[in-house]
């Protein structure tokens, strides 16, 4: 038998926990939307990075970079894809150093805002690697 005080309890620790149970699932929703914007950036990075490195001339890289990254990034919530081959030594035995950049949009999450994700791959070149 149970104590007339008790009648009811089960319900409201219910409704109670329901709201924390909500904020946790979104919270999570949250985190693996990071993570998987993230994880695109450096893989949009990584591409460029390669695209880059088979180039015969700095405008070649840059030109190959910014398509390949913006095309990666196209499809998702990644917004303003930019791309920088800054630090990059485009000469043989060198390395392409590519940094892709994106605003993710947080407005799903009932955030007004944004945030800026970056992503940065390095490729080295070949020894006999020339560039015009």
């Amino acid at each position: 038998m149970t104590a007339t005080g008790e009648r009811g309890s089960m319900a409201v620790e219910t409704v109670m926990l329901a709201p924390v149970f909500l904020l946790f699932l979104f919270f999570l929703a949250g985190a693996g939307l990071l993570v998987e914007a993230q994880g695109r950036v450096n893989g949009a990075a990584r591409d460029a990075a390669r695209a880059a490195s088979v180039q015969r001339s700095a405008d070649g890289a840059e030109t190959a970079a910014d398509r390949v990254a913006k095309s990666a990034l196209a499809n998702g919530t990644c917004g303003s894809p930019e791309v920088s081959l800054a630090g990059s030594e485009l000469e043989a035995g060198g390395q392409v150093q590519a940094e892709v950049s994106c605003e993710l949009d947080l407005g799903f999450l009932g955030f007004g805002g944004t945030k800026r994700m970056t992503g940065t791959a390095v490729v080295p070149l070949e020894q006999r690697k020339r560039f015009e």
